[in-house]
């Protein structure tokens, strides 16, 4: 799997809203994830988020959404031209829970750089995580987030978007531990 990240959090960069408009909390109410439709689009995207809000895991997850890439790299999925005919990618804004933010750009980096190298393990083609840390504001207390893309792609779009719900598994796994 190819997995990367970098930091955004200068100047006009994008700023993670943890309790947008449209917030649902599924820290306390994790069976709300079957309502999001994002999740009826995308189903392994419910599991992943069921495990990224449980009690036992060190993130909580903010937004999400299901997209069409414009276009994809054969060379930076780790796929053949035919592998690339379709994709599907989702972001996830994550934060860390109370007690454990990442204050310190050093702290962020150093979990950026473990987490991707232990996905980099993963063997998994036609599958890319890039983790992009932002600001994140949450009520009076501003730290560090991430946005997180995960993408997929298959020569059917059936392919792309099973392989996009393991890559998601996958990340849920790395983040949170087995199940």
């Amino acid at each position: 799997m190819e997995a990367d990240w970098e930091f955004e959090i200068g100047g006009d960069a994008p700023v993670i809203a943890a309790h947008w408009s449209g917030f649902v909390d599924l820290r306390a109410n994790l069976e709300r994830v079957a309502k999001l439709s994002e999740c009826r689009e995308l189903p392994g995207l419910a599991d992943a988020l069921v495990r990224l809000n449980a009690a036992n895991s060190p993130v909580w997850t903010s937004k999400t959404d299901v997209f069409i890439p414009e276009q994809v790299d054969p060379d930076e999925m780790d796929a053949s031209g035919d592998e690339v005919a379709y994709a599907i990618a989702c972001y996830i804004d994550m934060l860390h829970r109370t007690g454990r933010p990442w204050n310190d750009p050093a702290e962020a980096e150093q979990a950026c750089r473990e987490l991707c190298a232990g996905l980099r393990q993963k063997q998994l083609e036609c599958c890319r995580i890039d983790i992009v840390v932002r600001k994140a504001a949450e009520a009076d207390n501003n730290q560090l987030g991430a946005t997180v893309y995960l993408t997929a792609c298959g020569a059917t779009f059936i392919e792309a978007k099973d392989r996009l719900g393991k890559c998601l598994d996958v990340f849920a796994e790395a983040v949170v531990g087995s199940r």
